[in-house]
C-alpha cells in the first residue's frame, strides 16, 4: 500500500501557515514552524509513493535515508524540532514542529500510513508506527516488527529502571560505519518490500 503525498500543501493550523512543498537544489526559504497540520481530502493528480518519515532530532544516517529513498522512488520527510536547513537536503521536504515533548513523534504518527516507514531511534514512536501499520526501523538497522517491539519496549523500560538507580550509567555505543552499513542494507530491503 502506498501514500499519496500532493506536489505541494498550503493549510493553516493554530495560526500558523504551513506549507510543505518539494524542495529542488536552488535556494529556498528557511522551514515553517508548524502546528499539526489539518487532514485534507488528495486530489485524483497526486501520485502515490511511500514516505520515508524521518525523526531527524540526532538521527546520524539522515543523508544515508534520501540517497536510498531517491534511489527507490520514495518521498522523504525531515521532522525536527528545529535546526534543519533546507538547502541541506534538497532531496527531502523538512517538517519543522513547535517545541515540545514528543510533538515530532506526534506529527509522524499523525501522517503515516500503511505502507510508509518510519526511521527512528524512539522505541516508543516505533510502537506507535507499527500501530498505524507503517514499517519502523533503527539508525542501525534493526527493524521494529510486532514481533519484537514488545520486548524492544521491555529493555527500554528495565534500562530506564537501572539509570534512576544508578545501577547503570547509561551511555550508549557509539555509531559505527558497521551500524551505516546495515542500515543501509536494511532500509532498502524495507523500501522495496513495502513498495510491492
Amino acid at each position: 500500500m502506498v501514500r499519496r503525498i500532493p506536489p505541494s500543501t498550503e493549510t493553516k493550523c493554530d495560526g500558523f501557515a504551513v506549507r510543505l512543498r518539494r524542495l529542488s537544489g536552488r535556494a529556498t526559504s528557511p522551514p515553517v514552524r508548524l502546528a499539526r497540520p489539518e487532514k485534507t481530502d488528495r486530489s485524483e493528480d497526486e501520485t502515490a509513493v511511500t514516505t520515508l518519515f524521518v525523526d531527524a532530532d540526532a538521527c546520524p544516517v539522515k543523508d544515508e535515508a534520501i540517497t536510498v529513498a531517491t534511489r527507490k522512488a520514495a518521498a522523504v520527510i525531515l521532522v525536527s524540532n528545529g535546526g534543519m536547513r533546507p538547502s541541506r537536503f534538497p532531496e527531502a521536504r523538512i517538517v519543522v514542529v513547535p517545541d515540545g515533548a514528543d510533538a515530532a513523534d506526534d506529527w509522524i504518527v499523525e501522517n503515516c500510513t500503511a505502507g510508509d516507514v518510519v526511521i527512528t531511534a524512539d522505541i516508543p514512536l516505533a510502537a506507535r508506527a507499527l500501530e498505524k501499520g507503517a514499517a519502523a526501523l533503527g539508525p542501525t538497522g534493526r527493524e521494529f516488527t510486532a514481533e519484537t517491539i514488545g520486548t524492544a519496549l521491555s529493555m527500554r523500560a528495565f534500562k530506564q529502571h537501572l539509570r534512576e538507580t544508578g545501577e547503570s550509567k547509561g551511555y550508549n555505543a557509539s555509531f559505527t560505519a558497521a551500524d551505516r552499513s546495515r542500515f543501509l542494507q536494511a532500509l532498502d530491503q524495507v523500501l522495496t518490500r513495502v513498495s510491492r
